[in-house]
């Protein structure tokens, strides 16, 4: 049995709403120099959901189901600062104001830069939500420690989701099935961030070719992935034969150095943290929700 510091750990309240669809201007322009105006960040999108490809839509940036946020005015404050690094993905999400009071959820990705947590609902749910409703979610996982693993860094997860992995112990290593392999070299806007306790950063997809070589052009929403040589412990950096275990959280992207975002979940340097493949290794599949409902 995988022994952690569970019940140590403090579950409190965090509040957010929905957020409108956000643009930082009419026209971006892509990685090609071409501009373009797409969706992207934000609101309500009620045909996205986890377990749906994270390529090929006709948008930039594009979240899963419902984004929310502490505070839509100041996107860098210390209101969004907490709310994104105490929630954690698996945890339990409620709305608490609107004709859609009382929907439950799931967290499923923390979008950094723009200080959104993602959070899935049932359809039936987001028919009967608006934009700046209220959510509360029970915020609990931080801090979550594998007692028998002290090389192993937990970030960003529920210990409900942890309980659900079909993780494997052997050989004094902790094994985590993951649906797909990053090399280092991929890993573009993000990297250098000074936590991991919050956002994402984004795989680059410039290289269309390699993207298609390695097969990553199948990733979906909530796909388990494993990063080669990345150390996330206290930040974002490339390190030879450091390992890190996140979940695919919003689309691909147009941007030069930006793609699919990764929100950690387990980093190692020391050899004690190993994957295996698993093309199934989905959160939704694990929830029951998105398109696995």
């Amino acid at each position: 049995m995988l022994r952690t510091n569970v019940e140590k750990l403090v579950a409190v309240a965090v509040q957010g709403l929905i957020t409108p669809p956000m643009q930082r201007g009419a026209y971006r322009v892509g990685r090609e120099g071409v501009p373009f105006v797409l969706p992207g960040t934000g609101g309500i999108s009620y045909n996205v959901k986890v377990g749906d490809p994270a390529f090929g839509w006709a948008g930039d940036h594009v979240e899963p189901c419902v984004s929310t946020a502490a505070s839509i005015e100041e996107r860098g404050g210390s209101k969004n600062l907490a709310y994104n690094t105490l929630s954690c993905i698996g945890n339990e999400a409620i709305v608490i104001s609107g004709d859609a009071k009382g929907a439950r959820g799931v967290v499923t990705g923390k979008h950094g830069g723009i200080e959104h947590v993602l959070i899935d609902f049932a359809d039936e749910d987001l028919e009967i939500m608006a934009l700046e409703d209220k959510v509360q979610i029970r915020a609990f996982g931080l801090g979550l420690e594998l007692v028998d693993y002290p090389g192993i860094m937990v970030r960003n997860l529920d210990p409900r989701l942890l309980e659900k992995l079909d993780v494997e112990e052997r050989d004094g290593k902790l094994i985590v099935p993951v649906a797909k392999k990053i090399p280092a070299k991929l890993m573009g806007s993000g990297l250098g961030s000074a936590t991991t306790a919050s956002g994402d950063y984004d795989l680059t997809t410039t290289d269309q070719a390699e993207i298609k070589r390695l097969g990553l052009d199948e990733l979906r929403f909530g796909d388990l992935v494993a990063i080669e040589d990345a150390d996330n412990r206290y930040g974002r950096s490339y390190r030879q034969g450091a390992l890190s275990v996140g979940i695919i959280v919003h689309s691909d992207c147009l941007l030069a150095g930006h793609g699919p975002g990764v929100t950690t979940l387990f980093t190692a340097i020391d050899g004690s943290l190993a994957v295996r493949l698993d093309p199934d290794a989905n959160l939704g599949r694990l929830f029951n929700i998105g398109r696995y409902r």
